[in-house]
């Protein structure tokens, strides 16, 4: 099945953020110009998006966009909730939480922030895979709808190179847009992000998608930490992405935490790693928690220290998509300026496509 989104989006679009990310609302679908597509690219290296110095930290919202049907196989009900399965063995279908008849994928994720703050930077990165059961056109790879708390749906235009690779087993991709002015105003709570391309059925790739809402904040009762945010599109079939965070000045046991997306991961397909290396030449640390096995770190999760954030629905097995939030712990007992992420994989068809990283600056 071949369709467009374009009527999807003029039917359920009340609002647009431009490429400039300065969004208007609008009572007609129609009495916004559409923004031009965003430019492709097969590979796009990682480099950084953001960083700044200052009292806060960076939040995290996420979830996936599609899942297993229970109709097709009842174990789907297991996987969900966290058993062993990967997507190629299900035939996948949308997720869809909201009662807008013109939406055919939607999910929410909460973005919380301690009292006080205030944010200073904000982007939504999705992605997914256009070629399962259904071929979906790349057109809309670049366009998304999101809702704030309590909000209405805005059509949301990617402002930079949008990543597209094609291969034997898949057509993946990934996009990304600015969203700090609606984020500074709409605060912390649950958003809502629909209409991600991405394609539903059965294959031996499996279907996979999903969106992820960074957030970094400034909050004057926090410590000074370097906050940073990379982000590209890298088939792990590459050479392993690479990105440094230099002129840090971290004391030793710092805190600090990183974050990752990927796609495509299976749970149980091991050889997946994240690794932390503090100095030019240090010792290499393998990041990894209850949720994450240092040897399988794309394993279908989204996932953070402590209390997960709401998310609707809350799968367990997100089933090809990962957005996980890790302590960097021991891996900063040395005191250094520069820490140093790896990301590995022996998979030929999965993606990276953001990292991110808070560390308490020495005093």
């Amino acid at each position: 099945m071949r369709h467009s989104l374009g009527p999807l989006f003029r039917r359920a679009t009340v609002g647009v953020l431009s490429l400039a990310a300065v969004w208007a609302a609008s009572s007609s679908p129609t009495a916004a110009p559409a923004a031009p597509p965003a430019p492709e690219s097969g590979s796009i290296g990682f480099a950084e998006r953001y960083r700044a110095l200052q009292h806060g930290g960076i939040a995290r919202a996420a979830n996936s966009s599609i899942t297993c049907r229970t109709d097709e196989r009842p174990s789907c009900a297991d996987v969900r909730d966290g058993r062993q399965g990967v997507n190629g063995d299900f035939d996948m279908f949308y997720i869809d939480v909201d009662r807008d008849p013109n939406t055919y994928n939607a999910s929410r994720g909460e973005v919380r922030l301690p009292t006080g703050s205030r944010v200073t930077y904000a982007r939504l990165y999705w992605g997914g895979n256009l070629r399962v059961g259904e071929q979906k056109p790349p057109e809309d790879n670049g366009r998304v709808l999101i809702a704030e708390p309590g909000g209405e749906y805005k059509e949301l235009i990617a402002d930079t190179v949008v990543g597209h690779r094609v291969t034997d087993a898949a057509d993946a991709f990934q996009a990304s847009a600015d969203v700090t002015q609606l984020v500074r105003e709409s605060g912390p709570g649950l958003y809502t992000v629909a209409q991600v391309n991405v394609a539903m059925g059965k294959s031996p790739a499996g279907a996979w998608g999903g969106w992820t809402l960074v957030v970094v904040y400034e909050n004057p009762s926090e410590p000074l930490r370097h906050l940073a945010l990379w982000d590209g599109f890298v088939s792990l079939s590459d050479p392993a992405p690479e990105v440094r965070l230099r002129e840090l000045g971290f004391a030793a046991d710092a805190w600090g935490r990183a974050g990752l997306v990927a796609y495509d991961g299976d749970r149980g397909t091991t050889g997946d790693s994240l690794t932390v290396t503090t100095g030019e030449s240090g010792s290499a640390s393998v990041l990894g928690n209850a949720a994450n096995p240092q040897d399988d770190v794309l394993n279908s999760t989204i996932s953070e220290p402590g209390d997960d954030a709401a998310r609707v629905p809350a799968y367990a097995n997100t089933l090809g998509y990962d957005s996980d939030v890790f302590d960097l712990g021991r891996s900063l007992q040395h005191a250094g300026d520069q820490v140093t992420f790896r990301l590995r994989s022996q998979r030929d068809a999965a993606w990276a496509g953001v990292l991110f990283a808070a560390v308490d600056a020495r005093r």
